[in-house]
């Protein structure tokens, strides 16, 4: 059921300089299986290639996960990371940029280039994002919240972001097709 994390991280890294870059999905620590069966749908619909997850200290795919999935865990690999700060690394080494979503930071998460090649790292329900893993980012943004409450549910804050992305993602490949049909 999983894919090996190798094999995922190879597929990414073949996607950096094509016309479809890579988008990903970090999970530092997401323990309810809904939250991650969310997360995996949301992923699959927004065109990610992938969704990581820790092997320890988080939900595995279980039936519940699958359920939650709705089906995507057929169109989206999941792989599991020993080390999620180390997963970082790799993903940067191979050209990927690594986006952790956090309430504290100071860019807004529409303010990033989410049409290069990018992994959007998620912390769990409870601590967010491991202060080790935030530290590895390349970019940390956040979400702006007008109401009292401190936080999204981790698989809505998934789906903003990868949705900020699509836009982005879908607003690019037109400014193509139009500079391409004024070439002719």
């Amino acid at each position: 059921r999983y894919t090996p994390a190798d094999e995922l991280l190879d597929a990414l890294a073949a996607r950096v300089g094509t016309t479809e870059p890579p988008l990903a999905v970090v999970l530092d620590g997401v323990e309810d299986p809904r939250n991650l069966g969310a997360i995996i749908r949301t992923a699959e619909c927004a065109g990610a290639h992938g969704v990581f997850v820790p092997e320890r200290r988080a939900s595995g795919l279980t039936e519940t996960v699958a359920k939650s999935a709705a089906g995507a865990l057929e169109y989206v690999p999941v792989a599991r990371a020993v080390n999620i700060a180390r997963l970082v690394e790799e993903l940067k080494g191979r050209g990927v940029w690594t986006v952790g979503a956090v309430s504290e930071a100071a860019t807004p998460y529409t303010e990033w280039d989410w049409t290069q090649p990018c992994a959007l790292l998620l912390g769990g329900e409870g601590e967010g994002l491991r202060r080790l893993v935030r530290e590895r980012c390349d970019a940390l943004v956040h979400i702006p919240l007008l109401g009292q409450i401190e936080s999204l549910n981790v698989s809505v804050a998934a789906g903003v972001v990868l949705y900020e992305a699509v836009r982005q993602r879908t607003a690019r490949r037109a400014e193509a097709y139009k500079e391409t049909m004024n070439a002719e």
